[in-house]
């Protein structure tokens, strides 16, 4: 085959192609770009070019389809789909690929729905539909509980992927009795959109936390409720934002509402005049109307029957916390700090949260330390009150957060039994910034686990497709990211000695870091100490390495605030407030982000196990309850694709989504299936498409099977190259390509055939219509020429006759003239003669 893939700075890969044959021992290989520039591109003989598919193969719905399966192969079907077609999705075997258009498409009505619905997944174009009917119809045949995994970088389209399963769900299974239900839970996205998502830097509407819906199924497939559990809030959002980054929605939303009447009394203004808002120096979303999305959420809220007074009271937490962040802490000296009573916006927050004002301000500024013989109450420096107020002000919303998914999910309720379920995880892709903080490690180790549920289904696939073809199993390597998991979650690995640290009274990331650098570093091939600093560490990730800032591990991890701050909350006489922070808070579900207050009294081990739980712990608690829950469902793979970082419709930077292909599992997946035999044909797709390599005698043959045994036996000498299964014959990488080639040349063949015949038709019948028409002339030209000759004989005769006569003519014409003159002449000569005689007569 001569065309080959070549490694591009700019493209990853362009295409060229062989211009001289290659010979074993040759240093270079010559090819010319498609641009027209030849090259002599430098090659190792254990590492050629990867080969460039037939044109056949590209633009092909699947990718495991294709013959050569590599990275190349794969981005530049991705690329003719996507950029050519305006094609947005793609399978990869038990994956669907979804690059974000970042344009409003067509394709998602209800006659699309309908479309899809009873269709088998290859029967039409790759759809997030498809992947929908797929889990709701294997449901519905095996009764087995399914899960729909959606994940990718930020700005990839998961929400919106996720949403549209959902919606997809609820329109095909739809009942007349249970109508509300599924609006019920279509409402619940809004809600969670409003409180949970944010504008960042490389999304508008980035979701800042994990989310697992189950949406639940009777009897009869038709969708009595739902329920929803949540990972990992990025609570650090609601105190700060990098700069073109926001709050959660919601703080908008209520600040653009802001001077409507029944907001009046939370004193609230626009966002720039709040801390917790304004920070990002980007308070507004080009074409959001945060206004419009305010009434929304209010009617998203009653449509879950969550009536006004419930949404005022969540209204007063959220205008409660902004008020906060405005609380002006000032520095006495270099070790303390205090807050004036007088202070408008301390006021307006203890007025909604019904607090007592002085002791706030008194114990925001002060810490109560109590050892075994003594209290101590030690003023804090102005830095340290200004992070026990942001500790504060997370802990409130994230309560706040976790109250709101509890009452949705009462709401979503169902008061029958559950049949059976299909979850729907709209969960954080793999993450790698410049800074990266404890929420990308945590991120990232939540991928690692997904990562490996994902390798372990696909090779479970892969052998039970195998042995259901009774094709003999050979092992297959692949990635298994266990050491990194290992890493982060062991005894003694990362987590363990991170939740050590915070145990000690005067633990620092500094002294935890140093714990990591003397475990691992030359011990463990994953970990490594960079070489410029002694504030990171990096982990070698399945998808990437990334280095990780030590610098807030530790404050993240405990997640405390102060005991003091706590009891001032539990007098509160707003319910709300008193309830989330009562020694029984509202119970949520044993996967959401948020748990129970954490004391900030390190020193004393609280007897409740529960009080001692880090972030951490919980996060890897949580985690491991997701993968029993994934683990014993069927899961469906949904991986989204960000083309490009402007948000450019249709655009394809080749880089950005090598990246994303190498992180997100669908390379791994590729190189798994291209292991083995990755190409597999059933006999009658053989049999339809390579019959014109087959001879008379073979197809003589009645059986199918048997002719394609004996043709591939014929065309393919290397029996290890394909396995006959029962139903399909599976073919090793190239071989395809290969069939392909000699199915062209036997058509190249029969076209050159066909052509020769033809032309020497068109030729012979031109030659004997010029040669008809050559005796047609010359049968004119020669009569015209014997008439021509005859006349000229004839005309001669008569012209020597007509002088004959001319002649005779005129001499008898002058004969007869010289006669009347001769006479006349004498007449006259008589007549004077007499007058002449007469005359002299007379005379005489």
């Amino acid at each position: 085959y001569n065309r080959v893939w070549i490694p591009d700075n700019e493209d990853v890969w362009k295409s060229a192609e062989i211009t001289k044959n290659y010979k074993a021992g040759d240093c270079f290989l010559h090819v010319q770009l498609e641009d027209g520039t030849e090259l002599n591109y430098p090659v190792d003989p254990a590492a050629l070019p990867p080969l460039r598919n037939p044109d056949i193969l590209v633009g092909e719905n699947d990718l495991t389809a294709l013959s050569y399966l590599h990275e190349p192969a794969v981005l530049h079907n991705l690329k003719v789909r996507f950029v050519e077609s305006k094609l947005i999705y793609t399978y990869s075997g038990i994956i669907l690929v979804a690059i974000n258009p970042y344009k409003q498409l067509p394709i998602y009505g209800d006659a699309i729905i309908h479309a899809y619905s009873g269709q088998n997944m290859g029967d039409m174009d790759p759809h997030i539909f498809a992947v929908a009917e797929e889990a709701y119809k294997q449901m519905a045949r095996n009764n087995k509980n399914q899960s729909i995994i959606v994940s990718g970088e930020s700005g990839a389209g998961k929400t919106v992927s996720a949403r549209y399963t959902m919606r997809y769900f609820a329109t095909v299974s739809k009942s007349s009795s249970n109508a509300q239900v599924e609006d019920k839970v279509l409402a619940s996205n809004p809600i969670t959109e409003a409180v949970g998502n944010a504008k960042t830097t490389r999304n508008d509407n980035s979701s800042r936390f994990g989310k697992y819906t189950e949406i639940s199924f009777d009897q009869s497939y038709q969708i009595i409720g739902a329920n929803m559990r949540t990972y990992l809030l990025e609570k650090s959002r609601v105190v700060f934002q990098s700069e073109n980054e926001r709050n959660y929605h919601i703080f908008y939303q209520l600040c653009a509402s802001a001077m409507q009447p029944e907001f009046k009394h939370l004193k609230l203004g626009s966002a720039e005049e709040f801390n917790y808002t304004r920070m990002g120096s980007s308070t507004v979303i080009e074409g959001v109307d945060d206004r419009a999305n305010m009434v929304e959420t209010q009617k998203t809220f009653a449509l879950l029957g969550l009536k006004g007074d419930f949404q005022m009271d969540v209204f007063k937490m959220l205008a409660a916390i902004l008020h906060l962040g405005n609380v002006e802490i000032t520095a006495v000296g270099d070790e303390r700090s205090s807050i004036g009573l007088e202070d408008k916006h301390l006021n307006t927050f203890c007025e909604l949260l019904d607090l007592n004002c002085e002791k706030m301000a008194q114990w925001l500024c002060h810490r109560k330390i109590i050892t075994i013989s003594e209290t101590v109450i030690k003023p804090m420096t102005r830095a340290q009150a200004v992070n026990a107020r942001d500790a504060l002000a997370k802990k409130i919303y994230s309560h706040l957060f976790d109250f709101i998914v509890e009452r949705i999910n009462q709401a979503l309720q169902f008061p029958g039994k559950q049949h059976t379920f299909i979850g729907v995880l709209d969960i954080y892709g793999f993450e790698t910034f410049d800074v990266n903080s404890f929420e990308q490690f945590c991120i990232n180790y939540a991928n690692e686990k997904l990562q490996q549920q994902f390798n372990l289904h696909v090779f479970k696939l892969e052998q039970e497709e195998y042995m259901k073809e009774d094709i003999p199993w050979t092992l297959i390597d692949f990635y298994d990211n266990q050491p990194v998991i290992d890493l982060i979650e062991a005894k003694m690995g990362i987590l363990e000695l991170l939740d050590e640290e915070c145990l000690l009274p005067h633990g620092t990331d500094e002294n935890w870091l140093q714990k990591l650098y003397n475990n691992f570093v030359n011990k463990n091939a994953l970990f490594e100490k960079p070489r410029m600093s002694n504030t990171s560490f990096i982990i070698q990730h399945f998808a990437d390495k990334v280095e990780y800032k030590c610098e807030g591990f530790l404050e993240k991890n405990r997640d405390t605030v102060h005991e003091v701050l706590i009891e001032i909350l539990k007098e509160s006489k707003f319910h709300l407030c008193a309830n989330f922070f009562q020694d029984n808070p509202v119970s949520v579900s044993p996967f959401s982000s948020t748990v129970n207050i954490k004391s900030a009294r390190p020193v004393l081990k609280s007897p409740n196990k529960q009080l001692r739980m880090t972030v951490g712990s919980k996060f890897r608690s949580s985690l491991s309850l997701l993968m029993v829950t994934l683990n014993a469902t069927t899961p469906h793979y949904v991986r989204c694709i960000k083309p490009n970082d402007e948000k450019l419709p249709f655009e394809f930077d080749s880089k950005r989504v090598t990246q994303q292909l190498r992180a997100c599992g669908v390379l791994e997946t590729i190189r798994i299936s291209a292991q083995s035999y990755p190409s597999r044909w059933t006999y009658i797709e053989f049999f339809s498409r390579y019959s014109i390599l087959m001879t008379q005698q073979e197809l003589s043959i009645n059986d199918k099977k048997q002719i394609c045994k004996i043709v591939l036996q014929r065309l393919i000498q290397d029996s290890n190259q394909y396995q006959f299964g029962r139903t399909k014959i599976f073919f090793r990488a190239g071989q395809v390509a290969y069939l392909e080639k000699l199915r062209s040349d036997k058509l190249r063949y029969a076209c050159v055939t066909i052509q020769k015949s033809v032309r020497g038709w068109l030729q012979r019948k031109k030659f004997l219509r010029i040669k008809q028409a050559a005796i047609i002339i010359q049968q004119y030209f020669r009569g015209q020429r014997t008439v021509r000759q005859a006349i000229t004989a004839r005309a001669l005769k008569q012209t020597w006759a007509a002088i004959i006569i001319q002649k005779y003519c005129r001499g008898y014409l002058v004969r007869r003239l010289c006669q009347l003159i001769h006479v006349a002449a004498v007449t006259i000569q008589a007549y004077t003669r007499g007058f002449l005689a007469r005359k002299k007569y007379r005379k005489v």
